[in-house]
């Protein structure tokens, strides 16, 4: 043994540990249980030859991936990390639609108000020689640049119709 202590794989297995051992530098024998879980549901053998397989420098990665393969296996018989990652795909998923559905109520928040900013200047009776300047006055000035906003002076716009304001809104409006 030359003064080291046996990793948690020889201590397992109750064998010497050797000073090459394959297993000592990645189950270290403070952690007995992570050796014991990977032995459980590849065996020892197997890990062996999957490591003597790999590049040094890949086989902590290896290891770490076995341990979680192993530890989601034990909890899930059946479909392993699979099941995890199905779950959380789904969950994933979900909160993207919920997402979806935030942004078009606030989308259609917007637009209920933007229509009646819109609305506010003709409901006003100002007198006749000052409407003009009463109704760019009462526009928030990025609601007057929205106003005059047309598709075709933006290159980076595209011409999807499908979510247009008055179609979400519910009412025709001739633009």
């Amino acid at each position: 043994m030359g003064g080291h202590s046996p990793c948690a794989s020889c201590k397992l297995l109750r064998r010497r540990c050797a000073k090459d051992c394959i297993f000592a530098p990645y189950f270290p024998s403070d952690d007995p249980h992570k050796f014991a879980i990977v032995h459980k549901v590849f065996g020892a053998s197997n890990i062996s030859k999957m490591l003597q397989e790999l590049p040094v420098h890949q086989r902590a990665d290896a290891v770490s991936s076995l341990v979680y393969e192993a530890s989601a296996r034990v909890r899930d018989p059946v479909y392993g990390c699979v099941g995890a990652i199905s779950f959380l795909q789904n969950q994933v998923s979900q909160l993207q639609m919920q997402l979806a559905v935030a942004q078009a109520e606030i989308l259609c928040i917007q637009m209920q108000q933007d229509s009646s900013v819109m609305q506010l200047p003709r409901m006003m009776d100002a007198p006749d020689d000052d409407k003009s300047s009463s109704s760019s006055f009462l526009l928030p000035n990025n609601l007057a640049h929205f106003l005059s906003f047309s598709p075709a002076s933006s290159g980076n716009v595209t011409q999807d119709h499908s979510l247009r304001r008055e179609t979400i809104l519910g009412h025709d409006v001739v633009s």
